[in-house]
């Protein structure tokens, strides 16, 4: 009998569906001349596959925290908990379970407010709960045992990387086109980091804890997946509406051209944040008035996540079209086009083999370059309250919540510091690749 039951919800679904699409474009475009020698090009770019590797360390932290399940609950055959929890979280077990009383700094072992403290009279700065225990008493080896740990840590990480890097030397000899360096370079860094916090993680919270004691790593890393769900699931949603009315509106022109232009005039004139503000609102009724709809919270918490998805992907589909009716415009007065016309081949059939593939390296830039503008859109909107559901962990839930902290005498700045550090990164890495994918397919960069 398995100690679990797997949960799939729709988000993880979709974005396993997506991920799915992904590998299959990957490889479909292997034997697309053109595309090949574009992603070659990215290949051979050391910012690009820097920032590739940066990508795809998220992209892991996403993945595992994609995948739920319900623990069965202790000294039961067929009962399984309420809560929904991810293998991210199996393998974070001892940061989500080490919860402090409020505010601690980061490597800190005492609590960041003073308290009066019961039998010893005055006040002063109690002890963490988890947070330096192993040291007791002996506060004067705090910092030996920080420096220890750091050197233990890098040693660590030192020797994964080594790893890494004899793993992948065989690749480096079949591929030598690649910026092996760069990724090896990213890697190096990405390995010291990890096992250096690896090893603090066991005996300090790194980043400290929240108001309620929470670890901040933890909230951190579990904030990646909804970032990475909104860039991507955003995507799944408008591209099939952007690619099909853009290419209708400048293949076939006419009134339907008119029409379309007139849809997308009409969902650009609306604010957006007004747009979205009411149909998350309007969620939110539908998911309260039918609790019966949810087994779990996580359950509610993901049918609000989908439809801030839904919503974006509704306002954002606009600009794609534009782009693709313009290109469908020139490309349909392009010789190859109109001797298909010529030769009585249907027009939905040109646009699928002679349009589509053709606006292909407009679309693939387009969507690496919005990916960053969605997860600043969501720590925005989860800013001022018509985000993310509450239970789930974001950036923009953090930025929120740490708002309130900058107010406090000293001031709470770790958690502000961490969900900005996490989304710095990200979103630099996304921009980065962006600027790399889009001089690799722009013929005007070619030479």
């Amino acid at each position: 009998m398995m100690a679990f039951k797997f949960v799939l919800l729709w988000s993880d679904a979709l974005f396993f569906a997506l991920l799915a699409l992904s590998a299959a474009g990957l490889w479909w475009a292997r034997g697309q001349d053109h595309l090949r020698q574009a992603w070659r090009r990215v290949a051979a770019s050391r910012v690009g596959m820097a920032a590739a590797t940066l990508l795809a360390a998220f992209l892991v932290v996403g993945v595992l925290d994609s995948l739920h399940y319900r623990p069965r609950l202790e000294g039961q055959r067929d009962n399984y908990a309420v809560e929904v929890l991810s293998a991210l979280d199996r393998l974070l077990l001892p940061l989500k379970a080490r919860t402090e009383k409020t505010y601690s700094a980061p490597l800190a072992t005492h609590l960041f407010a003073k308290e009066t403290l019961e039998g010893e009279g005055g006040r002063d700065y109690p002890r963490l709960k988890y947070g330096g225990r192993h040291l007791a008493d002996d506060l004067a080896g705090y910092p030996d045992d920080v420096a220890m740990k750091t050197a233990s840590g890098l040693a660590l990480g030192l020797a994964a990387w080594c790893g890494v890097w004899l793993a992948v030397a065989g690749l480096r000899r079949r591929h030598p086109q690649v910026a092996w360096e760069a990724v090896l370079a990213a890697l190096f860094g990405l390995c010291l980091l990890a096992g250096t916090t690896a090893m603090l993680a066991q005996g300090y919270h790194v980043l400290g804890t929240d108001k309620v004691g929470q670890d901040v790593l933890y909230l951190s890393l579990k904030s990646v997946r909804t970032g990475i769900l909104i860039g991507t699931l955003t995507t799944l949603i408008m591209l099939p509406a952007a690619v099909l009315l853009g290419i209708l509106a400048g293949y076939v022109g006419g009134w339907m051209d008119d029409a379309i232009q007139y849809l997308y005039t009409t969902l650009n004139s609306i604010p957006g944040v007004l747009l979205i503000a009411a149909a998350v609102l309007m969620m939110q009724v539908i998911i309260d008035t039918h609790p019966d709809w949810f087994a779990t919270a996580a359950e509610r918490a993901d049918a609000r996540l989908l439809a801030l998805c839904a919503i974006l992907g509704v306002t954002s589909w606009t600009g794609l079209c534009r782009l693709l009716r313009g290109e469908a415009l020139k490309l349909r007065e392009m010789e190859f086009v109109q001797a298909a016309q010529a030769f009585g081949v249907s027009p939905l059939a040109i646009m699928l083999r002679h349009i589509l593939p053709n606006v292909m390296h407009i679309v693939l830039i387009a969507l690496v370059m919005d990916f960053s503008g969605l997860v600043l859109a969501e720590a925005v909107l989860s800013y001022v309250g018509i985000g993310v559901d509450p239970n789930t962990m974001s950036f923009g839930s953090m930025i929120n919540t740490a708002r309130l902290e900058l107010a406090r005498e000293p001031m709470v700045w770790w958690s502000l510091a961490a969900a900005f550090g996490f989304m710095f990164v990200l979103v630099l890495a996304a921009n980065l690749f962006a600027d790399v994918v889009r001089d690799a397919f722009d013929p005007r960069s070619v030479r």
